[in-house]
């Protein structure tokens, strides 16, 4: 089971034939620099096989032995009829044979008539599928020649959309979208500039016919040969990411969102459960290094506060000095380990994509949709966070691209299974995030009240030590007097560490978190029982899977200050 790297590619249908030598050229010598580049990452082609750029990217990605995805903007047989000649058609059906076939559904309030002829409404699958290639892909290949045009569905819209999430007089306006403003990572664009054979030699200003490079929202028009820094990083987490998942045992995974006996589930809900599994068991492996490692750094910093205690106020002890630097090297160690692997980051990361994909399952089995038809669960997870987070994203880009178009819909018994299953329900048998939470809570509330409590042990035992020495100390032997002073330094010591464990791992923030989300989930609970139909049932899920993913985000954030850091010790 791996990522693979998602190439997009949108073209122009007509390139003048005799640049195509050149475009098949610089399509290979993309290809294969990403093949080498990133050799644990399968690189996949994502094509609607249109003719032109689109089938000629195709037949370099399967002579080079890549995968290929065929999502197409309507049925099979309308989006055949496109192709005026039986040669055309034929060689589409060939690379249909050798690929992966997502058929396009038909957008709702269109009727299949509208969409057999040519007019807006055929114009708008087009536009969909444009979307649909720009939110699924890692990169998108830009065949075309660099002219701005405000054709609906075309390559430069579809190229204007990845860039800004804009697609006039379909998806958005100038500034609806995060993206936009918040620097999304998914706007790479490898552009292979090629004039038409309507204008031969005729591209953009400042282009020439065989131009390559790369640009960005940021960068835009401003080629480069070479990839943006902050995506080869993106890249370089999700090999790594891909390198985790091989050793992953499935022997040793835990916890499904499939209930047996319950519903029948499609391949892409088992597909999506499939990758939550894996990742939720990576989560677990090192969220359990993460505490290991706090703990030990936090038991030596109280080891070294006694070693040190001991050296300073007991004459015969002087050996306790080495014990002291025994101590903290083998704190520096555990840091250096844990730092070098780095397991607080994959923990996080780790954490928050299998939230991520638990609600992507609820949503697809559900039949949730986004209310704009555009946006999908990876647009709206992980916004505040910096950009070398977006792997996640683009994990579960590919995941989706499994997940039919949107319009499709669920039974009602999918629906019932996700409002039992991931809201569930309090009490000694509760099952689904509300059970969890509410556990949850309660336990890191008894956790917190421990800590507290031994805070305010510590602190009474001090003072009644001082009590005792300010009232008593002249009655008592030298070496007494040393031992309860020594004890006077120990208990606050303990106190100290107790209480900073427990900042570190944010138990009072995490409380208030859990609390709330029991509250939410609470709350969609009882508006669910209460609503009356299955789109207003949607819509409350919706509305929850997105606070969920806000939640989340914070939860991320929250810990990511919280880093394993050896100046604790």
């Amino acid at each position: 089971m791996q990522t693979p790297l998602l190439v997009a590619v949108t073209a122009h249908r007509d390139i003048l034939p005799a640049e195509v030598p050149g475009v098949r050229d610089s399509i290979r010598a993309f290809f294969t620099d990403l093949i080498e580049a990133y050799p644990e990452i399968p690189v996949q082609l994502v094509s609607p096989l249109a003719e032109g750029g689109g089938r000629l990217a195709a037949k370099v990605a399967l002579e080079l032995g890549m995968e290929l995805i065929i999502p197409l903007p309507m049925p099979r047989e309308l989006y055949r009829e496109d192709f005026e000649t039986a040669s055309s058609r034929q060689e589409f059906d060939e690379l249909c044979a050798k690929g992966t076939v997502l058929d396009g559904k038909i957008l709702e309030g269109t009727s299949l008539e509208e969409v057999q002829r040519p007019g807006p409404a055929r114009t708008r699958q087009y536009a969909q599928l444009g979307v649909f290639l720009s939110s699924h892909c890692h990169i998108l290949m830009a065949i075309w020649d660099g002219i701005e045009l405000d054709l609906l569905g075309g390559t430069s819209q579809v190229v204007r959309y990845h860039l800004t999430g804009a697609m006039p007089g379909f998806a958005g306006g100038p500034l609806s979208s995060q993206r936009s403003l918040a620097g999304n990572e998914n706007d790479l664009v490898y552009h292979i500039a090629c004039s038409r054979a309507r204008s031969p030699g005729v591209t953009a200003t400042g282009l020439q016919p065989g131009d390559s490079g790369f640009y960005t929202a940021s960068s835009y028009r401003e080629m480069t040969p070479s990839m943006p820094d902050s995506a080869r990083r993106m890249f370089t987490q999700m090999q790594i990411f891909n390198e985790d998942l091989q050793k992953t045992s499935d022997s040793a995974l835990g916890e499904s969102l499939l209930a047996a006996g319950s519903i029948q589930f499609d391949d892409a809900a088992i597909a999506t459960n499939n990758y939550f599994m894996k990742v939720n068991e990576l989560a677990k492996i090192y969220q359990s290094r993460v505490h290991f490692s706090l703990r030990a750094i936090y038991a030596l910093a109280a080891l070294l506060g006694v070693s040190f205690i001991a050296y300073s106020d007991f004459e015969n002890m002087q050996f306790m000095i080495w014990l002291f630097l025994l101590f903290f090297s083998c704190g520096v160690a555990v840091y250096l380990v844990a730092k070098r692997q780095d397991w607080h980051r994959k923990y996080l990361d780790y954490r928050a994509l299998a939230e991520g994909l638990r609600v992507q399952f609820y949503w697809h089995v559900a039949g949730v949709e986004e209310e704009s038809g555009t946006a999908f669960v990876h647009d709206n997870f992980l916004q505040k966070q910096d950009i070398e987070v977006g792997w996640i994203r683009n994990v579960m880009r590919f995941i989706s691209l499994s997940t039919p178009m949107p319009t499709s819909k669920s039974t009602s018994s999918g629906l019932d299974y996700v409002i039992e299953n991931w809201i569930g329900k309090v009490g000694p048998e509760g099952v689904g995030q509300l059970a969890y939470f509410d556990r949850t809570a309660l336990r890191r509330t008894r956790t917190h009240q421990l800590t507290r409590s031994l805070g305010l042990a510590c602190m009474w035992l001090g003072i009644s030590i001082a009590l005792v020495l300010a009232t008593s100390g002249h009655l008592l032997s030298n070496s007494i007097q040393t031992f309860l002073l020594a004890l006077m330094g120990i208990f606050p010591l303990m106190a100290a560490v107790r209480e900073a464990y427990a900042h570190k791992r944010a138990d009072k923030e995490l409380i208030k978190q859990y609390r709330f989300m029991h509250r939410l989930f609470g709350n969609a609970r009882d508006r669910i029982d209460h609503a009356a139909s299955s789109a207003e049932k949607r819509a409350i899920l919706r509305a929850l899977g997105t606070a969920a993913l806000d939640e989340h985000a914070e939860w991320i954030l929250m810990h990511r200050e919280r880093p394993l850091e050896h100046s604790k010790l």
